[in-house]
């Protein structure tokens, strides 16, 4: 390894050591676009199935950086009303621009969901969906809506 490190400095490496410092940047342009229904039992493209998953592209995707109150089913008719408004703000918030997926640490979930975060314009659409008291953070662990 030193061997090569002296070849590289060497032969200029020195002079783009900079570029090797720059941390890696989330995608810098949303790309991603579909018209968004909410899901049916016989739909399962480009629909919202909950406040934290839907399906694009023929993929199912779980938004992994948040949790949303449970609708199949809800525990309680507190975690139902807040997990449908739940859903038809993340339909809304879909369908509202252009947006963005990126992975996390693992790709998919033990229910073969792709763990994703959607942003637009660089700011997580679950982290709207918490601000407006429809979700959590996800830490992990799934926490009851009930009271």
């Amino acid at each position: 390894m030193i061997i090569a490190g002296g070849g590289w400095l060497a032969y200029g490496g020195a002079g783009n050591i900079n570029g090797l410092l720059v941390p890696a940047k989330a995608p810098t342009s949303d790309s991603l676009s579909a018209a968004f229904l909410i899901c049916g039992a016989d739909r399962h493209v480009n629909c919202v199935v909950d406040g934290d998953t839907f399906w694009f592209q023929g993929e199912k995707i779980r938004i992994a950086d948040i949790d949303t109150p449970e609708l199949s089913p809800p525990r309680c008719e507190t975690e139902r009303i807040k997990g449908e408004a739940a859903k038809a703000r993340l339909l809304a918030l879909l369908n509202g621009g252009t947006f963005s997926l990126s992975a996390g640490l693992r790709d998919e979930d033990k229910y073969g969901r792709k763990l994703r975060t959607v942003t637009r314009a660089g700011r997580s659409l679950g982290a709207t969906l918490i601000d407006e008291g429809l979700a959590r953070r996800w830490d992990g662990a799934r926490h009851g809506w009930c009271g």
